[in-house]
């Protein structure tokens, strides 16, 4: 296993072993560099602290708008920070991340909807018209829109 030559008893346990997920690793973040700087665009700075409890508020958010586990959110986000925020967000509220790339064309964006089921829909002021539009063409009902501004 290892260069001792017995290692017995060391063998993943609670004392000595904790899978970290995506989730866990922001809450022990926000706790261990509390107030060290997380994302940085433009002007917009949050530290750990903050930067978890917005997740926590679009968690919460969601989970309001009746997210459930399992169920699908997507976005239409370039790299701001909303589309941090969502990657531990979404996931918070036990529901699917599908993040849709903003260069695909009204069909195409259409099918992913469609076919992941998003019950929300992020999306950023510019590509409001591209997601109308998308959910337009779809035949059942369509996700709760969302918009997201980036000043």
């Amino acid at each position: 296993m290892g260069w001792m030559t017995n290692e017995d008893g060391l063998d993943k346990c609670a004392a000595n072993y904790v899978p970290l997920t995506p989730l866990s690793h922001l809450k022990r973040a926000a706790l261990v560099f509390a107030d060290v700087t997380a994302v940085i665009y433009g002007a917009h700075r949050v530290s750990y602290t903050q930067y978890h409890a917005r997740c926590s508020q679009l968690a919460s958010a969601l989970a309001a708008a009746g997210v459930e586990p399992g169920q699908v959110v997507a976005t239409i986000l370039p790299n701001i920070p909303a589309q941090a925020e969502a990657h531990f967000g979404v996931p918070a509220c036990g529901a699917v991340l599908n993040t849709i790339n903003t260069r695909l064309d009204v069909d195409t964006v259409g099918y992913i909807l469609d076919h992941g089921e998003a019950r929300v829909l992020l999306v950023d002021t510019q590509f409001v018209d591209l997601a109308e539009a998308a959910c337009a063409t779809l035949d059942g009902p369509p996700p709760l829109l969302i918009e997201v501004s980036d000043p």
